[in-house]
């Protein structure tokens, strides 16, 4: 086949692909008006998806059309792909926002600068996207999707999903499923039509061709059009003319490889080679290969036979005619060949301005350990981690320890590797490269590390139970080694036994508390970790009042903003994990609760640590429905549901759990809670079996189920989790009250009172005296109740104000004080229908019923009905952000905030956003985020 017959048969495989066509066509008209579009076309190899991508280029008129394509070899080096889609865009970068813009020119080597967060790079890319297509509308295409780098990959399937109204058309061209594009719009590309193949079978072999032979190699190819055109160019005339020489029994994409094989065979050899040498750059820069090429002695003369047999082309970039040809060249080297072409290459790339790509070539051509080229690819590894490329510092690091000569250099650089592909989320292959380690020489030092690293895995992977024993065990190793970074991992310890405690009793939890107050004590003046580790330790061995002290300086402690990337990070651990989420409900410190939580949203949105700003917009909602305001939890909920929906990670289900549960809804909360309770089961979480119990308590207690309620809060009272108290103890001496189990309202009294002697604020205090008063009777109970009152209304915890109200409504209803009971009961009633707690406000409104008072039913209706993506916009717009600001809040580029709040704007009747504070305060409904 020649040069033009190779362009004629990309042609031919657009034969009855009028199906396809139309899809295409139609997402071009959508891109043209102003819309956005992802698509996924999938389908083996050779079957069309590059024609169909030349056919979008060429209906493209009037759009701007740039290109990218990933390449087997280059999977490894981080943002590679993206690389190649934005560098003719790149001289708009400087219209970013500074994070994005800086994050973008970090991640490409253009200037210096901390790791950023693939977040940021991903919102860059977004935001350069929506700029570009401001001007033209914008088709990205992106062929051989299944070999782009894990990055790259992540990155653009985010803009997928985040593409709205900005005239961008996003393309992919990949075989088969790939995570990172689950749920994106697909279009399946299968074999053609038993006609057309035939049709395109006869136009390309000009000899006679048995009919039989015909109609095998149509049944074998099954409808691949590069099966069609490239399995017959084996055989000889009388072999398609009589029957010989038909395909055996391999794959498709096999017999085509082999196919590309026989034809690589019959060219000279010195084409042979530069074919080899062109497979082995990824870059497919021209003046590159040829460089490389004299350095081995092929001649300029070697590419004609390449060409003309539609193999190879040289043009602005090396093209081969389909990536099997090229696999298939680089396969027909042998290992000494291969090394060749690697040095050769390594040897012409300028170390200055491409050194990592350079190292590769020299890893690759390396035939024995070199430590030299070792210590390149340890240096490549360094610069990878700071642009943020964590899969290519494994990858890296992986080959320079293969190539180290001394073992335990070696042994050092695998664990390096294993701890970059942890970081990577490449938990397996960490764990493959610590056999490695293993199986090195190990000093003490190091095979504690082993130990902690492989704790750490074990809890990223859920496996809690196993996390703390060998975390355990590499703290205790790690105390007369380094006693600064053993107290820290026994912290890791103590947190992943909290976790774990309690599903098959507490021996766990009080081992590593007992370790924790063994090991070694620290620095002076301690650390914040080393005051957190002795407050938990202290709590679980010697009991609340003992523990107490220093609980509140470890909270006060974590109260102290962070400064510094580092100091941040470290701080969403502490905070986050243990000061927000155990030690201030802890304490009953309902204000230091809502701060800490508040701060770490803030803190984990402006670090771009996506995965802990879903578990941090959790707890905030958390904390703003137990203050009654349920909108505003929707609203972060939602924001979770968003980050969810952009970067492929499940939400976070707890605080959507808690929201429906309040809100009195049986059957998605009894759903969402057997499905905890079932993660509890299987991964031993007693802590998440915990809050599962405690969300069934506030249903059944809300739906008046009380015997359903003291059961499930019983359990998780008997658990007694550090920082559940606060919340299940109300609960269980509820329910309890109301099925006449007074000895379990005195355990929950006696336990109530132990912390508001130690710990007396307004919120213990208040639900003291509420549970005092449910075993008081006559002028106690009443004094008892009020008081609950008096201290719940100098918190923030207006649902347990509005349960104090309820409750003192039904004791007086039962003293048969109706009138004064109607005051109480109508004043939780409305509390609690104005916060959306319908359960309980129903429970009041019966009572209401029973005192005589007529009470309708109530719904709550939307003055003007916002979506939740339309209320956020709108609110941060009143606020005084910008688009780009708003955008970087929501995950969507500055033109998508741009049409929704034209939308805001036409439902509210106003026409800017000087209007927006007068109409938003105007209508209630429209509930303010965060």
């Amino acid at each position: 086949m020649t040069t033009r017959s190779r362009f004629r048969g990309r042609a031919a495989d657009l034969k009855g692909r009028r199906s396809e066509r139309g899809v295409l066509d139609r997402l071009l008209e959508a891109v043209r008006a102003g819309e956005s579009r992802a698509l996924v076309v999938r389908g083996e190899p050779g079957v069309g998806k590059t024609a169909l991508l030349e056919y979008v280029v060429g209906q493209a008129s009037g759009c701007r059309v740039v290109r990218a394509a990933g390449v087997q070899s280059e999977m490894e080096l981080d943002f590679a792909g993206l690389h190649q889609l934005l560098t003719p865009m790149l001289d708009r970068l400087e219209r970013l926002p500074v994070p994005q813009r800086d994050a973008l020119r970090t991640v490409f080597g253009i200037s210096p600068g901390a790791a950023p967060d693939r977040f940021f790079v991903a919102l860059a890319v977004l935001g350069l996207l929506s700029d570009v297509a401001e001007k033209q509308p914008l088709m990205c295409m992106v062929d051989d999707e299944q070999w782009l780098d894990g990055a790259s990959a992540h990155v653009l399937a985010f803009v997928a999903r985040r593409l709205e109204a900005e005239s961008v058309g996003l393309i992919f061209a990949a075989r088969g499923a790939r995570d990172e594009l689950a749920g994106l719009p697909e279009l399946e590309v299968e074999g053609l039509p038993e006609d057309d193949a035939r049709a395109l079978l006869d136009a390309e072999i000009a000899g006679p061709l048995d009919a039989r032979v015909r109609d095998q190699i149509v049944s074998e190819a099954r409808g691949n059009p590069l099966a069609l055109l490239e399995l017959p160019r084996g055989w000889t005339p009388a072999e398609l003319a009589g029957g010989f020489g038909l395909p055996g029994t391999m794959s498709v994409s096999v017999r085509i490889e082999e196919g590309f094989r026989r034809r690589l065979d019959a060219l000279p050899d010195e084409t042979r080679r530069l074919l080899q040498l062109a497979a082995a750059d990824p870059v497919g820069e021209p003046l590159l290969v040829w460089r490389a090429a004299d350095r081995l002695g092929i001649r300029a003369e070697a590419a004609a036979p390449a060409a003309e047999a539609g193999l190879l082309e040289f043009g602005a970039r090396v093209r081969f005619r389909h990536p099997l040809v090229r696999s298939a060249a680089y396969r027909s080297a042998s290992l000494s060949e291969r090394q060749e072409v690697h040095r050769a290459l390594g040897e012409v790339t300028d170390p200055a301005r491409d050194p990592d790509r350079r190292a590769w070539h020299r890893a690759q051509a390396a035939p024995r350990p070199d430590e030299d080229v070792a210590e390149e690819l340890a240096r490549s590894a360094e610069r990878a981690q700071a642009r943020g490329g964590l899969a290519a510092a494994a990858a890296f690091l992986e080959r320079a320890a293969m190539l180290t000569p001394e073992p335990a250099r070696r042994a050092q650089r695998l664990l390096e590797a294993a701890r970059s592909k942890r970081d990577a989320g490449a938990l397996d292959a960490a764990l493959g490269l610590l056999v490695a380690v293993e199986a090195g020489p190990l000093d003490a030092l190091r095979t504690a590390e082993v130990q902690h690293l492989r704790g750490q895995i074990a809890f990223d992977q859920r496996r809690s139970s196993d996390a703390v024993g060998l975390l355990l065990g590499a703290a205790r190793h790690l105390e007369t080694l380094n006693p600064d970074s053993a107290r820290e991992t026994h912290l890791e310890a103590l947190g992943a036994a909290l976790w774990a405690s309690n599903l098959d009793g507490p021996r766990g939890v009080l081992e590593a508390a007992e370790a924790a107050r063994a090991a070694p004590p620290g620095p002076d003046p301690p650390r914040v970790v080393d005051v957190v580790l002795d407050a938990f330790a202290v709590r679980l061995t010697e009991g609340y009042a003992v523990a107490a002290p220093t609980l509140t300086r470890a909270l006060e402690l974590c109260l102290v903003p962070p400064v510094g990337t580092n100091e941040v990070n470290h701080w969403l651990w502490l905070a986050g994990s243990k000061a927000g989420d155990i030690i201030a409900p802890e304490l009953w410190d309902a204000e230091s609760w809502h701060i800490l939580a508040a701060c770490q949203v803030r803190f984990a949105r402006d670090a771009g640590a996506l995965v802990h700003l879903q578990f941090a917009l959790d707890l905030l909602a958390w904390t703003h429905i137990v203050a009654g305001d349920l909108a505003t939890a929707a609203l972060l909920l939602e924001e979770d549901r968003l980050i969810a929906e952009a970067t492929g990670h499940p939400p976070t289900t707890y605080g959507e759990t808690m929201l429906v549960a309040w809100r009195g809804q049986e059957a998605p909360a009894s759903e969402l809670i057997a499905a905890t309770e079932q993660e509890a089961t299987a991964h031993g979480l007693g802590r998440l079996a915990s809050f599962a119990t405690y969300a069934s308590a506030v249903l059944f207690n809300g739906l008046g189920r009380h015997d359903a309620a003291r059961d499930a809060a019983s359990r998780a009272f008997e658990r007694d989790h550090m920082g559940f108290g606060p919340f299940i103890v109300p609960e269980l001496a509820e329910a309890a009250s109301r099925t006449g189990d007074a000895p379990l309202v005195r355990a929950a009294l006696e336990w109530l009172s132990e912390r508001a002697r130690v710990s007396p604020t307004n919120w213990g205090l208040g639900i003291e005296a509420r549970v005092r008063a449910l075993l008081s009777e006559g002028d106690v109970a009443e004094h008892l109740y009020r008081e609950s009152i008096a201290h719940l209304g100098r918190t923030r915890m207006r649902v347990e104000l509005a349960r104090a109200h309820l409750l003192y409504g039904e004791w007086l209803r039962r003293e048969r004080r109706r009138v004064d009971a109607r005051g109480q009961l109508r004043t939780a009633h409305d509390m609690l229908h104005t916060m959306g707690v319908e359960g309980f406000a129903e429970r009041a409104r019966r009572e209401l019923l029973a005192t005589g008072e007529t009470v309708r039913k109530r719904t709550a209706k939307t003055h003007v009905e916002l979506t939740a993506q339309e209320s956020q916009i709108a609110w941060l717009a009143r606020d005084g952000l910008s688009n780009a600001e708003i955008g970087t809040r929501l995950f969507i580029s500055p033109n998508t905030v741009k049409y929704h709040l034209r939308k805001a704007f036409t439902k509210l009747g106003i026409a800017s956003r000087i209007e927006l504070d007068r109409v938003l305060l105007r209508d209630p409904t429209t509930v303010r985020p965060l």
